[in-house]
């Protein structure tokens, strides 16, 4: 055999053994966070097939960026944020739309009291209108029962600014329920 002949041999040896690698360390990401990031969509969505395809979404894009040093560093960081922010964006393109589809919701009167469904539905929505560094400390905290602590050190800063943060994060939340209600006052 040539020597290149076993350069070429060699090099292909190798790629295999790194494509191979890649591919577990995929897998072993995908065993350990697929449920948390999951759950994240899931609570910002409030559907499951949302949180289905957001959560595939996520792994979908982490395929191309299995080497960035952010998923080496911290993977579960990293996909807790991806899920909130692609959470976050879903709602926000359907608010961009208009849905015409369902003529007798359109054209039904105003129910005097509201659904649950459209209690959530609200909340969801007003969710996406804070910072997505406000719903994903909100989210950690209420979706995922972090303490402020816990929270603190995942997200590398203090228990302090965290408890700042959902004060402040409640009380715009609660200021946009009111704005979205029925009677809607400010």
């Amino acid at each position: 055999m040539s020597t290149a002949n076993v350069s070429h041999a060699i090099v292909e040896a190798a790629e295999r053994d790194v494509t191979a690698g890649l591919e577990q360390r995929f897998e072993d990401i995908f065993r350990e966070h697929y449920r948390t990031s999951y759950r994240t969509a899931y609570g910002v969505l409030g559907n499951a097939q949302d949180a289905e395809d957001v959560a595939q979404t996520i792994f979908l894009r982490l395929v191309g960026r299995h080497s960035s040093r952010e998923v080496r560093k911290n993977p579960g960081a990293y996909l807790y944020r991806a899920a909130v922010n692609e959470s976050l964006t879903l709602i926000r393109g359907r608010r961009r739309h208009i849905l015409t589809g369902d003529v007798e919701r359109l054209e039904a009167p105003a129910a005097v009291a509201e659904s649950a469904e459209d209690i959530h539905k609200r909340l969801y929505e007003a969710v996406a209108e804070l910072s997505r560094g406000a719903a994903e400390i909100l989210i950690l905290r209420y979706v995922h029962d972090y303490s402020d602590a816990a929270i603190a050190k995942l997200l590398g800063t203090s228990r302090g600014t965290i408890a700042v943060s959902l004060y402040r994060s409640r009380a715009r939340l609660r200021k946009l329920m009111r704005a979205s209600s029925p009677g809607g006052r400010s």
